[in-house]
């Protein structure tokens, strides 16, 4: 599992195994699944995160387990 905050983008994507994605959902606005050939989801992606809460701090939160 991987946990990736890009500040550029202002996306956090949380990558659930290392399988092929195959496609890809928008599931509400901003909020994006990847899945695998098993149809598994697979990523999580969020656009647009520091406008969801006032007090998301991902700078102290910053994350990524092989």
């Amino acid at each position: 599992m991987r946990l990736r905050f890009n500040k550029e983008d202002d996306a956090l994507y949380f990558r659930l195994d290392e399988s092929a994605v195959v496609d890809t959902l928008e599931v509400a606005p901003g909020v994006i699944l990847d899945f695998n050939c098993a149809e598994q989801v697979v990523g999580i992606e969020m656009l647009n995160v520091s406008s969801r809460s006032a007090d998301l701090n991902l700078d102290a939160s910053q994350s990524e387990t092989a």
